[in-house]
């Protein structure tokens, strides 16, 4: 009997399914937060070498590299959920819930996101929905939409700890959107696999007003490959990381990506907590004339490549702005409810409920824009004013939705008892932030 061809989500609730009952959770162990494992650089502050790097072999060769084909055009816009994405979020979003919320407070203070709980994201799928089942995922077609509701759904949680969780979820992507057969023979199965190794997609500088267009990160090229030179921020679980996508200006032509090992000479890693993401482990990548292969050029160094990878980067932002923006609404609604003022709850005022009213209607326009740009990307139509439509408002209105949350809290929007502050903090880096995810 013939094999029968699973859709994408059917393969994904799959592997969702088999993974997501809490008796496999506790076993895990995922109950309580999971002590500190190698990621020592946070902690001491200094800068480092690098994770050691496993050695990435091929154990059987491409003949050609295996991308997924575009999801069917609809001629309807549609943000409504199919059956099998609603039960995936529903899955991610218990998730969250009971295993990432609890140990968030923890994480952001010591930087770093449980190493348990990262794995156990990565065993419920998030690495491998957009990766063809014949390089060990679970996609039969471009899922950009999907992978903004799982994003979502973990910032419901976290944002930080979502942003360490899908990391390598973007390096697998970008091997899968534009790397070739030896590429993603030698990377993929890895990133798939069980030990998955962590893996960073790095674009950020840290220079003020910072255009992804103008890297300072140069790449030159050399008789056996490039040299790369520079310094990449906000690089996720940077002590951890083996594997990187560079963005770095290609001999002044333009920005180009490289997969770099982390084993490679020349290459340290440095902790910068931000004021923001704090669990994300976020650091610092420094690159003093790193030699990569001609091998390691991601797409063949295509302007378009690099755009498209910036676009889709900043649709994953919008994604964890509109899930950390529910959590504010979700949040404030019952506090607002139960908080009495002079005899009645404070949500009798006008101006506290035009507030909350005014977070609704923002939130539900920031994930409009973002479905429809993901909508878009997906089915292989130009998304980039989409794009820029959903990143504009996600970060304007996103960071008011966070400062409006800390309002309504009043006194206890200030303290860390509620978290609150902790997401304002975060959605503060939506308009900042590039790169980092891929969706």
């Amino acid at each position: 009997m013939a094999k029968e061809k699973r859709d994408p989500m059917g393969a994904a609730l799959g592997v969702l399914n088999r993974v997501a009952g809490l008796g496999l959770l506790d076993r895990l162990g995922l109950r309580k937060p999971v002590e500190r494992g190698l990621y020592q650089a946070t902690r001491a502050g200094f800068r480092t070498a690098a994770a050691t790097s496993r050695t990435f072999t091929a154990a059987s060769k491409l003949g050609q590299p295996a991308r997924l084909p575009k999801a069917p055009e609809q001629d309807l816009f549609d943000i409504t959920p199919t059956d099998e994405q609603k039960m995936i979020v529903d899955t991610v979003r218990e998730f969250a819930a009971e295993q990432v919320r609890p140990v968030a407070p923890d994480a952001d203070a010591k930087c770093e996101a449980p190493q348990g709980l990262v794995s156990a994201a990565a065993e419920l799928g998030v690495t491998l929905m957009g990766v063809p089942e014949e390089l060990g995922g679970v996609g039969a077609e471009r899922s950009a939409v999907t992978s903004v509701l799982i994003a979502e759904a973990l910032a419901h949680g976290d944002m930080g700890i979502a942003v360490a969780c899908l990391a390598p979820a973007a390096v697998a992507n970008a091997l899968v959107e534009w790397g070739d057969a030896e590429q993603q023979s030698t990377y993929l199965p890895a990133l798939t696999g069980e030990n998955a190794p962590a893996a960073a997609l790095t674009v950020q500088e840290g220079q003020p007003l910072f255009d992804p267009f103008a890297l300072r990160t140069k790449a030159y090229r050399t008789a056996d490959g490039f040299r790369l030179t520079g310094v990449k921020t906000m690089v996720p679980r940077v002590g951890q990381a083996e594997l990187f996508v560079v963005a770095a200006d290609l001999d002044g032509r333009g920005p180009a990506l490289f997969v770099v090992e982390s084993g490679s000479a020349g290459l340290s890693v440095e902790a910068d907590p931000s004021m923001g993401l704090r669990a994300a482990g976020l650091g610092t990548l420094h690159l003093d004339n790193v030699a990569v292969p001609a091998s390691a050029l991601l797409g063949g160094g295509d302007p378009a490549v690099y755009a498209d990878c910036v676009r889709l980067g900043r649709l994953g932002w919008c994604a964890l702005a509109v899930g950390t923006a529910q959590a504010v609404l979700d949040y404030v609604i019952p506090y607002v409810n139960e908080r009495e003022a002079f005899g009645e709850p404070v949500s009798h005022r006008q101006g506290v409920a035009f507030m909350v009213a005014d977070i609704g209607i923002e939130l539900e326009g920031m994930r409009l824009v973002t479905y429809r740009a993901a909508g878009r990307a997906e089915q292989g139509k130009p998304f980039a004013r989409e794009t820029a439509l959903a990143r504009k408002l996600c970060a304007d209105k996103g960071m008011r939705i966070g400062l409006d949350g800390v309002q309504l809290l009043g006194g206890h929007g200030f303290v860390k008892e509620h978290p609150v502050e902790r997401w304002y903090r975060d959605l503060r880096a939506i308009g900042l932030a590039e790169g980092t995810l891929l969706v």
